[in-house]
């Protein structure tokens, strides 16, 4: 094997090679500065930050893009399927953390498995309003930018 390529903490059997990209410091540096791995922050925080990032960009390709994209209303259009689109992924959120937390009694009993969830069901639930409400937030301020401010 290469000597940039070695497997993951020297172990084989784990199936993860560690690479000078997956195993960098400025990879994990970026990725602890994330909003869902930064410490200090409650889960609602963390989902608002996501919200609007996502939100401020989803906007954009859907006025640019899209089959009215010529038209007047290009800008209600995307705006409108922005938070369509939010709508489906908060469902999505919604779905996942039923899912996963609908065990958390049986998970207190095992502590090893109950350190590999990032969330309990409320703090996830939280996360899911702090998106929904971020992403929506954030795409009614572009559709304010798009359609009063910049012409």
């Amino acid at each position: 094997m290469s000597d940039f390529i070695q497997p993951y903490n020297n172990d084989t059997s784990v199936g993860l090679l560690a690479t000078p990209i997956n195993a960098s410091a400025a990879t994990r540096a970026f990725l602890n500065n994330l909003p869902l791995y930064r410490t200090g922050l409650s889960p609602l925080l963390r989902g608002l930050e996501i919200g609007m990032a996502h939100g401020y960009f989803l906007v954009g390709p859907f006025v640019k893009l899209g089959p009215l994209r010529n038209s007047e209303y290009a800008t209600i259009i995307g705006f409108l399927s922005a938070t369509g689109l939010i709508l489906i992924l908060t469902l999505g959120l919604i779905i996942y953390g039923l899912v996963t937390y609908q065990d958390e009694l049986k998970l207190q009993t095992n502590a090893r498995l109950q350190k590999s969830l990032l969330f309990t069901r409320a703090e996830w639930n939280q996360l899911t309003s702090g998106f929904f409400i971020g992403g929506t937030g954030s795409a009614g301020f572009v559709f304010i930018l798009l359609r009063f401010l910049i012409k």
